[in-house]
């Protein structure tokens, strides 16, 4: 039994922070058993670890983010979608063959992800099995949860990055045979690139996997015009982007997260709703590669899960408190052309990013009963918040603070040290 004292906020519901002053939180094998204003008297004589006026908020949760071109963060950030991946991206991830300069690049992604108060993280890999497996291990030695994806691709990627349906199926049991345990804070995902890159022998495998061993999807969705075009071409059968990876079992038949969705409307979105496929919102990567504005709001609306990701690197950030702001941004630039979408206010994308998003790890991302301790400790002293409500000391954090306000991280209920480099 451990119990923690501080100046506690999370979103229960999606529209308002709680919000306990010196309020104490009691976590068991990993697990909160309680919240509390006062603590009770069956737990009177427990050691407390009291954080005095620190803010004690759950941790955040990246779930789309490219661990292979972290090299790249902040480099070709006047291109589009397309020749960004050719020119840029592809070339970065053949690397990735040398797990030597993987595992140098990956201790480094992971150490930062740390730096900033993310412990879970749903990301992308490569190709590469041993690399992918490199990285898979370093978050096991972190002590910070990951569902991981072995990339799948066989067209329109160059040679190096090119995998035969039976290779990529291989690998990929391989990895499930190793990391597909029951409650693993590290699993993998099934993750093929997205269509263009995939043909429809790669996607029924893909699809074929996920059910087989009921492991959950990611991939991207709608981000670009030309790319859905594209898809049109490449997959004439279906009748929107979204009704591609539905035909190869690949949208919401287990867990899916689609990143993205900037374009996504109509039968797409319904189809989303149904399914409970899980928008990756990603706004830095939306705007450096001039995708458009995702319509947050509408999917709230219609009741589609959503979480935020960095997207690196395509984003430039890898901060999910920033991907707050951008979020919050982006939608009040929606509603200055349509007044019916209201934009996201604070709670709401502070939910989004943690509760929301924790869900597609479990019970994961508030601070209720039943859910696993994932928590930050932020020392905002530097931001002179003297008079200052609670609501608005975390507010100029999250708008004006950085990685060094992050005093303390948990994981599941261990607290969670630097990782090395």
């Amino acid at each position: 039994m451990r119990i923690y004292k501080a100046q506690i906020l999370f979103t229960k519901e999606r529209t308002r922070f709680e919000v306990m002053p010196d309020g104490y939180i009691a976590v068991e094998n990993g697990t909160i058993i309680g919240v509390y204003e006062q603590l009770p008297a069956s737990l009177a004589g427990q050691p407390v670890t009291d954080f005095g006026d620190k803010l004690l908020i759950p941790a955040m949760n990246d779930i789309h983010v490219h661990a292979p071109q972290y090299r790249n963060l902040g480099i070709a950030m006047d291109l589009e979608l397309l020749p960004w991946l050719d020119n840029y991206t592809f070339p970065e991830e053949s690397k990735y063959s040398d797990t030597e300069y993987a595992e140098r690049m990956y201790r480094r992604f992971v150490r930062d992800l740390w730096r900033f108060g993310t412990m879970r993280t749903v990301a992308f890999a490569t190709v590469h099995r041993d690399s992918t497996r490199l990285l898979m291990n370093l978050f096991l030695e972190a002590g910070m949860g990951a569902r991981v994806g072995k990339v799948d691709m066989n067209r329109n990627c160059p040679e190096a990055l090119c995998q035969s349906v039976e290779d990529a199926v291989r690998d990929n049991e391989a990895l499930i045979a190793e990391y597909a345990k029951p409650d693993a804070l590290v699993s993998p995902i099934i993750t093929p690139r997205f269509v263009p890159s995939c043909t429809p022998e790669m996607l029924q495998a893909c699809g074929e996997l996920a059910r087989k061993y009921n492991l959950p999807v990611q991939s991207h969705l709608s981000e670009n015009r030309n790319e859905i075009a594209w898809v049109q071409d490449l997959e004439p059968e279906s009748r929107y982007y979204g009704d591609a990876y539905r035909r190869y079992g690949l949208f919401g038949d287990t867990p899916t997260i689609m990143a993205h969705c900037v374009w996504t409307d109509g039968d797409e979105l319904a189809l989303m709703r149904d399914k409970q496929v899980m928008v990756a919102h990603c706004p830095t990567s939306n705007l450096n590669l001039a995708s458009g504005m995702a319509p947050i709001r509408k999917f709230l609306n219609e009741g589609v899960p959503v979480g935020l990701g960095s997207d690196i690197s395509g984003g430039h950030d890898l901060s999910i408190f920033k991907m707050i702001v951008y979020a919050i941004q982006i939608s009040k630039m929606r509603y200055c052309q349509d007044k019916s979408l209201p934009f996201l206010t604070l709670p709401e994308a502070f939910w989004i990013a943690t509760k929301s998003a924790g869900r597609f790890f479990g019970q994961v991302g508030s601070f209720e009963p039943g859910y696993e301790f994932d928590a930050l400790v932020i020392d905002d002293s530097e931001l002179n918040h003297d008079n200052y409500s609670l609501l608005h000391r975390l507010e100029r954090f999250i708008y004006l603070g950085d990685d060094r306000q992050i005093v303390r991280r948990f994981c599941r209920g261990q607290e969670i040290s630097e990782p090395k480099i």
